[in-house]
């Protein structure tokens, strides 16, 4: 995999709508990524596109300037309503719409398009105001959507862009009926742009960009992994009862400015948050039940500096763009491959380095190697040392784990402890009740 992460390429050279140029240049953006410059001759020529690169690359501005620039280029059509959007995109979760429409208001300042966020569990008559202002550009997540629709606060049939990110995350949280009911009240295919992006592009994805797009053109950043080549990943193989030691040894020992520690449950992740607080590291949690406001605050807090630690479940692993992550630790390894390369992909991003810290305990050492499968490499083992593991209590659980066929020990693997199994992984909780993500109102 190469290691460019800007081309040769710049934005000057689409000669682009002065606005946008404008709200491009004092962002800081010239030169392309390599994902911007695979998509952008295509979608700004008015192709559909499904579009496939690693996390932290620059798909959002992708995207986005395409969407501006194609509405600041052609007329609406001509029975459009001032509160029926011109261009609707389509997040997973609320994090994501947030950052989305953060980098839309940076990149569109000079464009006078009007730009409305929406999403479940806060400020819904607030939310709902922004209809009345006039909306161009519509961001949010698919259950508000839906709710103002179908109140008739605005109508889908002067759409001319949808946009449709991290597609993969809308099936695993049970959204795609949402996404099919919303596409098919726009206009058909062939008379707006379908641009669809995502860090992957399995065949369930691919399937719905076929159905909903214009003959959309499939475009993959070539690498030789899934994950980033400035993530320096190594595993190590603790008994349950030493991951809590580890943890803190290793912290204790490494410069770790800002640090994300995955877990798969919310049990679990008030453990080591308490654990954490308790041997003198600040820390804040961030799971599926935390309320938006707080959820917001926390993160701010974290995006900041106030906080060097966030305990999070698989709920804080996409759509978060946090700058200078420099250190992920997945106490418990991710039980689906793909939320490993997620979860990874919140350090290393824009060309920064950083590290992924896994622990392969007796519960979910089962998963490394369909882990290591799909990213295409193994994972380097470290040796776990006395010196590693600091004087603390192990966190302890009172289930045991769940049977399965272990393979033959790595190098530098212990024999497995019999343990309890843990409470259900917050991931699968997401799966049967997304609403916790996505509040109706």
């Amino acid at each position: 995999m190469t290691d460019r992460i800007l081309t040769d390429l710049d934005f000057d050279s689409f000669a682009l709508h002065e606005g946008l140029s404008q709200g491009l240049h004092q962002a800081g953006f010239t030169r392309l990524t390599p994902i911007q410059a695979l998509t952008l001759p295509e979608t700004l020529g008015g192709n559909d596109v499904a579009g496939q690169a690693q996390t932290g690359t620059g798909k959002t501005a992708a995207f986005l300037v395409t969407l501006m620039q194609r509405l600041l280029t052609r007329q609406a059509r001509g029975d459009r309503r001032t509160q029926d959007p011109r261009a609707v995109i389509l997040a997973p979760t609320r994090e994501l719409a947030i950052q989305i429409h953060k980098d839309a208001v940076q990149l569109g300042h000079a464009t006078g398009l009007r730009l409305a966020l929406v999403y479940g569990g806060v400020d819904y008559d607030k939310q709902r105001a922004q209809f009345a202002e006039g909306v161009d550009v519509l961001i949010g997540t698919p259950g508000r959507l839906i709710d103002y629709f179908k109140q008739h606060v605005f109508s889908l049939r002067a759409i001319d862009v949808v946009v449709l990110d991290e597609a993969d995350r809308m099936f695993d949280l049970g959204f795609i009926k949402d996404i099919r009911f919303l596409m098919r009240k726009m206009p058909p295919p062939a008379e707006r742009q379908g641009l669809l992006f995502s860090a992957t592009l399995s065949h369930r994805v691919l399937e719905l960009a076929y159905e909903h797009m214009n003959n959309p053109k499939t475009l993959k950043v070539e690498t030789d992994s899934v994950t980033g080549a400035r993530v320096a990943q190594r595993v190590y193989f603790p008994a349950s009862e030493e991951k809590l030691p580890l943890l803190i040894g290793l912290m204790a020992r490494m410069d770790a400015q800002r640090s994300i520690v995955f877990v798969n449950t919310k049990n679990a992740a008030e453990q080591v948050h308490s654990r954490l607080e308790k041997h003198g590291f600040p820390s804040a949690i961030l799971s599926g039940d935390v309320p938006q406001q707080k959820r917001q605050t926390l993160l701010k807090r974290f995006q900041d500096g106030e906080l060097s630690i966030l305990v999070a479940t698989d709920v804080a692993a996409r759509g978060l763009h946090i700058p200078a992550v420099s250190h992920v630790f997945n106490f418990d390894l991710p039980q689906d491959s793909e939320d490993y390369v997620h979860r990874i992909g919140r350090t290393a991003r824009f060309g920064a380095s950083g590290d992924a810290i896994s622990f392969a305990c007796e519960r979910y050492a089962i998963s490394l190697p369909d882990i290591e499968q799909f990213i295409g490499q193994r994972i380097p083992v470290e040796p776990i040392t006395s010196e590693l593991l600091a004087d603390v209590a192990p966190l302890t659980f009172n289930r045991r784990p769940p049977s399965s066929k272990k393979g033959p020990p790595r190098d530098g693997q212990r024999k497995p402890r019999q343990r309890r199994r843990g409470p259900k992984p917050e991931a699968a909780e997401a799966a049967v009740a997304p609403q916790v993500i996505e509040p109706a109102g």
